[in-house]
């Protein structure tokens, strides 16, 4: 009978053991498709494991070298994002390193400890996944984060442009307002709910004060242009970002019309200006109790105006022009009244412009101003008194003692003392004269009257008018007596230069008196 299963061998007793490498673990045989889904999954991870678990080390190495090359693009995360192309290759990438290490997985047999835990490679590889997935929303969240930051940035620069424009004029930053307010406007709708777009509402409630600055200083005509700006808001804004501002601006712009145009009416430059400011007034807020004040208010600076006609008259006439001007831009129906009135104030202005230079010696403008006068208003009660000042002006820029007092409007009225005056020379010459009256006379020209000679023999002397009485052109004055300022005025001839000569005459009762007028051929005589 045999024993199966047992050895009768001697077997080695206990004691030192010879020295031996240990013989390889047997490789179990492959398994294609386990090991390909095995190695396939792991390679998902972007670790290249896959390639690990079958020693591939070149195709690891690669698969760390592309992980590694997608970091370096994405970080530090950035508000764009990776690039959609990066993204689409590396997705590619890991597919053919998964489709690699699961042909290899084929062909290679795995070791042995993960043959026996084949089953778990696949949750392991699930789990695996994590580390991609994680990496994402981390990613996703940097990013998201970035994006804030840029918008709060956008938001800061916004406030800062705001800042810097605080305390100027409005026109000369207008650009750099409205370059924060398009930020605010892109923050507060495309990007509403960020952390930069929900404070857009409060930010545009701290625009709306810097701008309107002006008004809150009593600046007004400073805050015209920045109030119409921001009353025209809801056109550009969103006015769910605006609330409570929107027609916020409508009363403070209708005040600072209305004082800016009713102060500034009459001031030098500001003519046109004024009456655009008032025309707005009317035309966007007609029933605006500012509207109805304006009339009343230009009324009362005519007449604080007309009050300093005494103080400064040449100035104050120069002021009622430009007010005019203003009042001449306004509705005319209800402004035609005031209109005549400013009128009427100009008129008297003028006139005391001419008297104000002619009592401060100022003889040539005086001469000028009553001369307009007199051509302006031909009508006026004062026009005969502006001739007669225009005419003793004249004589006394050649004779100032023809200026020492203002000349009424008193002409000849055909009494007084009989005074002939002869023309006994070329040319139409004119006779200025003031005193207890005063006026002008034109002579024509002597036909046959020549010049006579300045210079004399030694005993010999001029005789004017010396001929038959009727040779001469003549003309008869009636002077009251009194002393009397004349000036000869001719125009130059061929040989003599212009003649403006002043007298002096004293003329008393029970006299008549001859003035014979000529011209020598260098001087007057």
């Amino acid at each position: 009978m045999y024993d199966a299963g047992w050895s009768t061998e001697p077997q080695p007793g206990p004691g030192p053991q010879p020295a031996y490498a240990p013989a390889p673990e047997p490789a179990l045989p492959p398994q294609p498709w386990p090991n390909a889904v095995a190695a396939g999954l792991l390679n998902l991870s972007g670790l290249g494991l896959g390639h690990v678990l079958l020693k591939q080390w070149i195709g690891a190495v690669v698969c760390w070298a592309a992980t590694a090359a997608l970091l370096l693009t994405a970080l530090p995360a950035e508000p764009e994002g990776v690039p959609t192309g990066v993204l689409a290759a590396y997705g590619a990438f890991l597919l053919l390193a998964c489709a690699d290490a699961a042909r290899r997985g084929r062909r290679v047999p795995l070791p042995s400890w993960a043959s026996a835990r084949r089953a778990l490679v696949v949750p392991v590889a699930l789990l695996l996944l994590a580390v991609p997935v994680g990496g994402a929303f981390a990613y996703g969240a940097a990013r998201d984060e970035a994006r804030e930051q840029r918008l709060l940035d956008l938001l800061a620069s916004a406030d800062k442009l705001v800042k810097d424009s605080q305390g100027q004029s409005f026109t000369s930053v207008e650009s750099t307002y409205r370059t924060a307010l398009t930020a605010y406007q892109q923050l507060g709708t495309e990007h509403a709910g960020s952390r930069a777009g929900k404070l857009v509402p409060d930010r545009l409630q701290a625009y709306y004060k810097a701008v309107s600055a002006p008004y809150d200083k009593k600046d007004h005509c400073q805050a015209v242009p920045a109030l119409t700006h921001l009353r025209a808001l809801p056109e550009t804004v969103d006015r769910a970002l605006l609330g409570n501002l929107v027609g916020k601006a409508d009363e403070p712009l209708a005040e600072s019309w209305f004082e800016c145009g009713t102060r500034t009416a009459g001031e030098a430059g500001q003519e046109a200006t004024a009456g655009e400011h008032l025309n707005a007034l009317f035309d966007t807020f007609p029933q605006s109790p500012y509207a109805q004040k304006v009339e009343p208010a230009l009324r009362e600076s005519l007449r604080t105006r007309d009050k300093s006609m005494g103080i400064a008259p040449c100035d104050t006439a120069t002021e009622l022009r430009r007010f005019d001007t203003t009042v001449d831009l306004l509705p005319r129906a209800t402004f035609a009244a005031l209109g005549k009135d400013t009128d009427r104030a100009i008129q008297r202005g003028d006139f005391a412009c001419g008297l104000d230079h002619f009592k401060k010696k100022e003889f040539d403008q005086a001469a000028s101003a009553m001369n307009d006068y007199v051509k302006a208003y031909p009508s006026s009660p004062q026009t005969a008194q502006a001739r007669n000042v225009a005419i003793a002006a004249e004589i006394a820029e050649e004779e100032p003692a023809a200026g020492a007092r203002v000349p009424s409007g008193a002409g000849p009225d055909g009494s007084g003392q009989v005074m002939v005056v002869s023309n006994d020379g070329p040319g139409e010459v004119e006779l200025l004269y003031t005193g207890p009256v005063t006026g002008r006379i034109t002579l024509p020209a002597c036909a046959n009257c020549k010049t006579y000679p300045a210079i004399l023999p030694v005993g010999g002397k001029n005789k004017p008018c010396s001929g038959s009485s009727s040779a001469y052109p003549k003309r008869t004055l009636m002077l009251p007596p009194g002393t009397y300022h004349f000036l000869q005025k001719r125009d130059g001839t061929g040989t003599s230069t212009d003649v403006r000569k002043a007298s002096k005459d004293k003329i008393e009762s029970g006299y008549s008196y001859t003035n014979c007028l000529y011209v020598t051929s260098l001087l007057s005589s």
